[in-house]
């Protein structure tokens, strides 16, 4: 179903952001965003119960940086967007987002 926040479209409004939006039921007007959408369904949230906003939030993030810079594209050759030489290094040892539950090694997140 179509979602519309009126708060942030009443926020966009103040900052002067004019929003456009695709026709309902044709998603392939926005193909890289359904796209990117579908992968983190199926690769990461369809798989996972949050207990907390902060365990998501550390799920998400390594999900996100595995998604650019391990995970191959086919529209890119089968290359990861932004190879891991171009990005910055995981947060150092003993940081919370270093602390991931089993699961995502299964799915190939973590090595």
């Amino acid at each position: 179903s179509e979602f519309i926040a009126t708060a942030v479209q009443k926020w966009l409004g103040q900052i002067g952001v004019t929003t456009l939006y695709i026709t309902p039921g044709s998603p392939w007007e926005n193909g890289y965003n359904e796209s990117f959408n579908g992968s983190l369904r199926d690769e990461l949230l369809n798989g996972e119960i949050f207990y907390s906003l902060a365990e998501a939030k550390v799920l998400i993030e390594a999900w996100r940086r595995h998604y650019n810079t391990v995970r191959p594209h086919s529209s890119l050759g089968y290359r990861p967007p932004a190879p891991e030489t171009a990005t910055p290094p995981y947060p150092a040892s003993g940081s919370a987002s270093l602390h991931l539950r089993p699961n995502m090694a299964a799915m190939g997140l973590i090595h």
